[in-house]
């Protein structure tokens, strides 16, 4: 039995007779009796009762009918559900990304895709750029967005976006007097940064670990805007992303250059040798674009 027979049977019962069945159906009506025929002797008990004018279903016909229009409309369903997703009408990403990305790029990136896309269901999860690489790997995100870099034998990456880190101080700070500073300047500072599990901190400790001296951290939190109060309040200083000082009150803070520009470059990420859905390649692709464009 083949999805044919159940279609076939479908158009007789329907028509009543296998003249008009096989005329809608466009095959020659021995052939349509030979298919129907086939499917009864496979099931062993006859489907039509052909004495009369016009074909019937018989008892067993009708059971078979009514589960072949079953059969057949969900794999009508089936077959405009894979068109919608080829075609890119429906599908679901789940995109990991740290909050300090997810605050300065992603509220007008999914914007602007969900227009384009608006039946693409987005799922967004938070955590630090240093455990979205394992999320990723284990399959528990589509998409991540982190730090760069990453190893490359394990993700592909896309790159998003590319700033350097600046100084952020109190205006009154005798360092708010500089226009540049270099990393080695503030040795005996105090230093205020993300969580361990962010990026960002291995990112400044191992940056000052090269210029010679251990940062003397004395706060840390996982809030770029606390951070930025803190630093408001001159209870220390703080390195941030370029987009990121664009938000601080620089009523009360100062930001400066660094002499030896630290990268800060992120990127989404996907696993290699994973299937990549048509909604996530999407996603992707978008993201090129913007990126080419920007």
């Amino acid at each position: 039995m083949d999805v044919r027979h159940l279609h076939y049977l479908t158009e007789v019962a329907k028509h009543k007779n296998f003249t008009r069945a096989s005329e809608a159906l466009h095959i020659s009506q021995p052939s349509l009796s030979k298919m129907v025929k086939s499917l009864e002797e496979e099931l062993g008990t006859p489907l039509f009762d052909r004495a009369g004018k016009q074909v019937q279903l018989t008892d067993a016909g009708i059971i078979v009918y009514e589960q072949a229009e079953s059969i057949l409309s969900s794999l009508r369903d089936l077959s405009d559900s894979l068109y919608d997703l080829m075609h890119l009408k429906r599908g679901t990403i789940k995109i990991g990304i740290p909050p300090i990305i997810g605050t300065l790029f992603f509220p007008t990136i999914i914007k602007a895709f969900r227009e384009q896309y608006p039946e693409i269901h987005i799922q967004l999860v938070e955590y630090g750029a240093k455990r979205m690489q394992k999320f990723v790997e284990q399959g528990e995100v589509d998409v991540g967005v982190v730090l760069l870099p990453v190893d490359e034998n394990m993700f592909f990456t896309t790159p998003l976006a590319r700033e350097t880190l600046q100084l952020v101080v109190h205006k009154s700070h005798p360092l708010a007097q500089h226009s540049t500073i270099s990393l080695k300047e503030l040795k005996d500072e105090t230093l205020i940064s993300f969580h361990e599990d962010f990026t960002m901190h291995e990112m400044v400790y191992n940056e000052c670990l090269k210029n010679g001296f251990t940062p003397n951290i004395a706060f840390k939190s996982s809030q770029w805007d606390f951070i930025g109060e803190l630093v408001a309040a001159n209870l220390g200083i703080a390195l941030f992303p370029y987009s990121l000082c664009e938000k601080l009150d620089l009523e009360h803070v100062k930001v400066i250059n660094l002499e030896n520009a630290i990268p800060w470059e992120i990127a989404l990420i996907v696993k290699k040798d994973r299937y990549i859905s048509y909604a996530t390649q999407a996603f992707i692709d978008y993201i090129k674009s913007t990126v080419q464009q920007s």
